[in-house]
């Protein structure tokens, strides 16, 4: 009741007390009447006041999707009937006052409405999964006395954290994935009634967190993940009995787990993920016998797993990538709840508990990069849930289990380099949702089995390396999604099927080192995205078929050591390819000239009867004249040649002999490793390191344009020497340091690389620390100037714009896929992305790259490389990258490709890129189809909104959602044929 209310009570009860008894009871009767009568009118003026302050509040917000579109406008002389409580999202308590705004997810935009705590008798804010911005410091958080739930998640706040003193009844408090900043707010520890606190992704300093936290005894949950918390978890955790749910990974915490979590009997949910905890699982970690969930991966915990044996309850266990050794316990074959076990990497030995899968709905098992032994548990797919199995890179013995060929619902099959041996299960060939099969690096035997027609999914087919005999079944023609088939270093025999033209989608075919006979199939040339075919070291004969020169992608062709004939087909000259080799066939007739100028000097040796129209190799002899006077004119000319040149050469070696000691003298030497054949020398390069020939500096170099005598232009990289821009003159009259060996093993992988996607590397030059690199030159510039610089000639349309996404793409899968070992680029970038006479891509810059084999320990990974903007997120928390912080950058060039928006930009919000407004824009179509790029027709929208999705699945916050760049190779591929794209992401 009022004050006004009460002091008209009173003046009647005063009269009250002069009246007679009789007259008592009614007189009672008639204030109570007039008391309610006025609550009733005051309550309508309460409720009038806060259709004021909700009006106020839809006006400030911008409302894309009409959510409120029954928030009516009254008047303050509105009925009496008037009331919000009908309006969408609000709900009322007995007096019918707004007690409650629930507008999760809607789509509202603009700043935080610093109004709401003018309705004083709010309980319960939920506006999360929106587009607002801005501080919430300005709202008098004091006047929500009565608030018992703030949840403000998934949106773009900025700023520090309020005061929240005054909200004492406050239970939760979720303000996750935004982007607040400063320490850990003191206020909140104050919150007595707290048992929910989330603070998860948000660029705060939290620091140490104050031990006041944990007088929150009332805790249920506390989530603060990825909020730069430092230090060790305090002992005082233990205090926090009522946890249920405690989330601390993606910080940098450090030390030991405390053995007071073992405390905490109720929790369900523990995440320590992604930080720096060391030390074994602490004794009496087997008392939690509630929890469900428990991830530790990405740390340095080491011991064995003993502790987890009685945690009965465990749906998911997640230790990836620790130093945890001992064996499994076999217990976890008897936990009936487990669905979910990743423990690879690590140093575990033994074998899996034979049980595994038995009692549960199995779904998950990754044990790869362990040293476990033993052999395969039978009824891992007992359920028929099974969808993951890896168990690569271990010494598993004995034969694949039949009932894993009955496993129907397995996507990812993987058990390569182990010592499994015996027959594959019939139905393991013909998995019908398999993406990837791997079998590699075995001792496995028999035939292929034509259940491979079954395989409607499979796009990777790993069988290299074993003992498989037999034909290649035709069947395989009807895998139609099928990428890359490697059966290499096997013993298959027979011809190649006709049938393998029928997949149009396959990149790659390595089939070296087997017994295949007969021709090479002229349907091959229908595989019009083949950049790879190794055919090396069999028995094939016949001719090269000329279809092949219709594979515009293709890269790399081997066809060496088999038993070809007949001429080159001209149709070859048409391809841009980085390897080439004939070698060791039977093949005749001139070789096309423009084949010579790609090839190396043994492309073609081995092949008595091939000849070459000029001379440039020394294993192939001249081809014959038409004429014997011909022949013998060319004698005359070459006796006489021969004379003057021994004349010539005396003279020469003189004046070089004079020049080396006066070169010698005056300037070092230069050490030129080539890896691609070209004509320039030393000479030709040093004088192109002229400032006004300088081109762009980045991280790790300075880079030259320099024609050369011949009018072929290069690209010269002068690379920093201890990040010093140190002008080259004074670098070679420094004392010499000694020679990087990891450089130059790296420098040596990148040499070796051979794809029209990537730029191509000519030679290397080092002189006393001095490091130049050569590389073809990019007539176009990069990607990032043709889409940003104003002065370009013209925007760059639809079709250019697909044709890099595709053929960048295609170069990155080329690193991760098809090098041996595989290598990390690290800087993806819009300006590593150069562009050639015809805007065909090249990756570019790999001054940060690691080549994972040489340099993939902890060291070499240590350094975070990358542009902002680009940057995994993973980049961020940890040293552990891989092939997916390389996706994750694409995945914003993508973005780039089809917004024409740069990474960062001042409308995304602060410390916000382009992957978070992509990912705002895309709750609605309309949003999504106005992040497209305004200049590009409307014809092209469609190809457009497929690419975004893609980009929008290379950009997933966790990397194993991430795709492979197999998988985005081939998404990309299906784009401009209309049909769907094979990853749904929702309402998109």
């Amino acid at each position: 009741m009022g004050p006004f209310s009460r002091t008209v009570s009173s003046a009647f009860f005063a009269g009250a007390k002069d009246s007679s008894n009789g007259n008592f009871c009614i007189t009672i009767r008639y204030l109570l009447f007039v008391n309610v009568f006025l609550s009733s009118i005051l309550g309508t003026y309460a409720q009038v006041d806060q259709i004021s302050i909700l009006l106020d509040i839809k006006r400030s917000l911008q409302d894309p999707r009409n959510a409120l579109y029954n928030w009516e406008n009254f008047t303050t002389n509105a009925s009496t009937s008037a009331s919000p409580c009908q309006w969408n999202g609000i709900s009322c308590n007995d007096a019918g006052l707004v007690k409650a705004i629930t507008l999760d997810n809607t789509g509202l935009m603009g700043s935080f409405p610093s109004d709401l705590c003018r309705l004083g008798t709010l309980q319960t804010i939920q506006l999360s999964h929106n587009f607002l911005h801005g501080s919430i410091a300005n709202v008098l958080w004091s006047n929500c006395s009565q608030l018992e739930i703030l949840n403000l998640t998934t949106n773009a706040l900025v700023g520090f954290l309020p005061d929240f003193s005054a909200l004492s009844p406050l239970q939760v408090l979720d303000l996750s994935e935004n982007s607040f900043s400063g320490i850990f707010p003191l206020s909140i520890t104050n919150l007595s009634s707290l048992y929910a606190l989330n603070l998860n992704d948000n660029p705060l300093e939290l620091g140490l967190v104050p031990n006041e936290i944990y007088s929150l005894k009332s805790l249920k949950i506390m989530s603060l993940s990825n909020c730069s918390m430092t230090g060790t978890i305090s002992p005082s955790i233990g205090n926090l009995t009522e946890l249920v749910v405690l989330e601390l990974s993606w910080n940098s915490l450090t030390g030991t787990i405390p053995k007071e979590i073992t405390r905490l009997a109720k929790l369900t949910q523990l995440e320590l993920y992604n930080n720096k905890f060391v030390g074994e699982i602490p004794s009496g970690f087997g008392n939690l016998t509630s929890l469900k969930n428990f991830d530790a991966s990405n740390n340095f915990l080491s011991g064995t797993l003993s502790e987890l044996a009685t945690l009965k309850n465990l749906a998911s266990l997640h230790l990836l990538n620790n130093h945890i050794s001992g064996s499994i316990p076999i217990e976890f074959g008897e936990f009936q709840f487990l669905m979910d076990l990743a423990l690879y990497t690590n140093n575990l030995t033994g074998p899996l508990p034979p049980k595994l899968g038995t009692m549960s709905d199995f779904m998950t098992l990754d044990v790869s990069d362990n040293g476990l032994t033993g052999s395969l548990p039978p009824d891992v797919c007992k359920r028929g849930k099974l969808v993951f199995f890896l168990a690569l890179q271990n010494s598993f013995t004995g034969e694949i289990p039949k009932s894993y060929g009955d496993c129907l619902s397995l996507v990812r099959f993987r058990v390569s380099n182990n010592n499994l041996s015996g027959r594959v299960p019939s139905g393991i060939w013909g998995l019908p949702h398999a993406y990837i099969i791997d079998l590699s690096y075995n001792n496995f035997k028999g035939e292929m089995d034509r259940e491979i027609k079954k395989a409607k999914n499979l796009s990777v087919f790993n069988i290299q390396n074993n003992n498989f005999s037999g034909s290649i079944p035709s069947e395989i023609g009807q895998a139609l999604l099928l990428a890359k088939f490697d059966a290499s270093n096997n013993q298959f025999s027979g011809y190649l099927p006709n049938e393998i033209g029928n997949l149009s989608l396959l990149s790659s075919l390595l089939l070296q080192k087997n017994m295949l006979s007969g021709p090479i199939p002229i349907s091959l040339g229908l595989c019009k995205n083949l950049s790879q075919i190794d055919l090396a070291e069999n028995k094939l004969n016949g001719r090269i078929p000329a279809s092949l020169g219709s594979i515009q992608v293709l890269n790399s062709l081997n066809l060496s050591n088999n038993q070809l004939s007949g001429p080159i087909p001209n149709t070859l000259s048409a391809l841009q390819l980085s390897l080439l080799d004939f070698s060791n066939n039977r093949l005749t007739g001139p070789v096309p000239i423009q084949l010579m100028n790609l090839a190396n000097n043994n492309s073609f040796s081995g092949n008595n009867g091939l000849c070459q129209i000029q001379g440039t190799s020394r294993y192939l002899r001249l081809c014959a004249s038409s004429s014997s006077r011909s022949k013998h004119h060319t004698r005359i000319l070459l006796a006489g040649f021969i004379s003057a040149a021994a004349v010539v050469v005396l003279l020469i070696g003189w004046a070089l002999n004079k020049r080396n000691q006066k070169t010698h003298e005056e300037s070092p030497s230069w050490d030129l490793k080539s890896f691609h054949r070209h004509t320039f020398t030393v000479e030709d390069i040093l004088p192109c390191l002229k400032q006004e020939n300088l081109i762009g500096s980045g991280g790790s170099g300075k880079v030259y344009r320099g024609e050369l005598s011949t009018g072929e232009i290069i690209a010269v990289k002068q690379l920093w020497i201890n990040n010093n821009n140190t002008q080259l003159n004074h670098m070679i009259e420094a004392a010499p340091p000694p020679r990087n060996r990891q450089f130059e093993m790296e420098v040596e992988t990148l040499g070796s690389i051979r794809h029209k996607n990537i730029v191509k590397l000519y030679c290397c030059l080092s002189n006393r620390g001095s490091d130049l690199l050569v590389y073809e030159y990019m007539r176009n510039g990069s990607l990032w100037s043709r889409l940003y610089e104003a002065h370009t000639d013209s925007i760059l349309d639809w079709q250019a714009r697909y044709k890099i996404a595709l053929g960048t793409a295609q170069g990155l899968t080329y690193l991760h896929h098809d090098c041996v070992p595989a290598i990390l680029h690290r800087d993806i970038k819009s300006s590593n992305i150069l562009l050639d006479e015809d805007l065909e891509p090249c990756l570019a810059d790999f001054g940060v790259a690691k080549c994972l084999r040489i340099c993939g320990g902890v060291d070499s990974t240590a350094i975070i490389a990358g542009t902002h903007g680009y940057i995994a997120p993973e980049y961020a928390y940890t040293y552990k990258v891989s092939e997916k912080s390389d996706v994750y950058s694409f995945g914003v060039v993508l973005m780039e490709l089809v917004t024409g928006k740069r990474p960062m930009e001042a409308e995304y919000g602060v410390n916000k890129g382009i992957v978070h407004w992509v990912s705002r824009q895309i709750a609605t179509r309309k949003g999504a189809l106005e992040t497209l790029d305004a200049r590009i027709s409307d014809s092209c929208q469609e190809d457009m909104m497929k690419v975004l999705k893609i980009a929008v699945l290379c950009t997933t916050n966790l990397p194993a959602l991430r795709p492979c760049m197999r998988q985005v190779v081939q998404m990309l591929s299906e784009v401009p044929f209309q049909t769907k794209v094979i990853v749904d992401i929702g309402k998109f």
